[in-house]
């Protein structure tokens, strides 16, 4: 007895269509003879699999198996014809590596898209500039207008594949089609190649190009250079080229968006006596206004000292983290004066009293 076919594609009695070919799609990948050579239970899986979708695919097949329990002029068993074999095609077109039907190289094709990682520092992402890159790409021939063949002559159909571009094999019941091994594919045999590009139609060139970076660029930012990527084939247009742009490490900034973030060392004088201190900015320094009673990991900004918005006027903030520098060793005079101020100190900071008082509360 042959299996109940819902089961076979493990699908429930009321699966729409499209739950039908997705599920027949997933195992027949799986089964296919190509990726199980030899196996001869795959094989036998892949049968059943065909057959049970064959015939539930089918409105009247499947109402007929619905109500019988098999396929209409069977006992259950081969319930599938031969208009199966233009349903395989069109679920696994390209399958295999081959180019479905009509699916020919000699066509123009559009050239492959480049990229180019361009590295900047931050400086040069911050002021904007113009610089060259020069770009290995594959540019159409000239001496045959990217067709491969020689001036004069033309490429003749292939004897193999009569200029389908794909051979077909059967295996059982289905009819398989690869990409033709004479022709490769295109459909055409090219007897007389081009001389400078050896039949490919296309150079191995290298060009120089002017790139504009615009102020604010970040990093991981791409732009892209119109037709400047690899020359197409049989005439097709140039692909583009994605000049990816990577800033580097900075010695003093981190950058957050339009924003610079640095780390900036301050005294405990600093932070308790407020100061006044020359800090780096981009290009030069800047003088930053420290409040008295600051504390250590404030955040102090200088507005408009950042990177210029990209599309945008303006330009983002400096922003100084303080980070209180206790030193290692005093001398005599310090000593003193520190355990004077200590004296000095009756009275807890905020901080301290709250601390206190909590744990007062959890000791009882």
């Amino acid at each position: 007895m042959a299996r109940d076919y819902y089961e076979v594609l493990g699908v429930s009695q009321d699966a729409g269509e499209a739950d039908l070919k997705k599920a027949f799609r997933s195992l027949a990948m799986q089964y296919h003879p190509d990726r199980n050579r030899g196996d001869k239970q795959a094989e036998e899986r892949f049968k059943e699999i065909n057959e049970a979708y064959a015939v539930l695919s089918d409105p009247d097949k499947r109402a007929h198996y619905d109500r019988f329990g098999s396929a209409p002029g069977t006992g259950g068993g081969s319930g599938f014809d031969a208009g199966f074999g233009s349903l395989f095609e069109d679920l696994f077109e390209n399958f295999l590596g081959g180019g479905g039907r009509g699916g020919r190289r000699t066509r123009a094709a559009r050239g492959e898209d480049l990229q180019y990682e361009l590295k900047l520092t931050l400086e040069e992402a911050a002021a904007g500039l113009e610089t060259k890159v020069q770009i290995p790409r594959l540019e159409s021939c000239g001496a045959c207008n990217g067709s491969g063949a020689e001036a004069g002559t033309r490429k003749v159909t292939c004897e193999t594949c009569g200029g389908r571009g794909e051979v077909r094999t059967s295996h059982g019941i289905l009819t398989v089609a690869r990409p033709c091994p004479r022709c490769h594919g295109e459909g055409q045999i090219n007897k007389s190649p081009c001389k400078e590009c050896r039949g490919e139609g296309r150079l191995r060139t290298e060009k120089l190009l002017s790139v504009k970076i615009p102020a604010g660029i970040d990093d991981g930012m791409q732009l892209r250079l119109t037709g400047e990527g690899s020359g197409g084939l049989n005439g097709g247009p140039p692909g583009d080229l994605y000049v990816l742009v990577r800033l580097r490490e900075h010695a003093m900034f981190a950058r957050d968006g339009n924003d610079l973030y640095c780390d900036l060392p301050v005294s405990f004088a600093h932070l308790a006596l407020g100061a006044e201190l020359d800090v780096p900015v981009l290009g030069g320094s800047a003088t930053l206004k420290i409040p008295a009673g600051s504390q250590p990991h404030q955040l102090l900004r200088l507005r408009g000292k950042g990177m210029p918005h990209l599309r945008d006027r303006g330009q983002g903030d400096a922003v100084y983290r303080l980070l209180l520098e206790v030193p290692q060793k005093l001398n005599a005079k310090q000593r003193e004066a520190l355990e004077a101020f200590d004296a000095a100190s009756k009275e807890k900071g905020p901080l301290a009293t709250s601390f206190l008082e909590r744990m007062k509360k959890l000791l009882g």
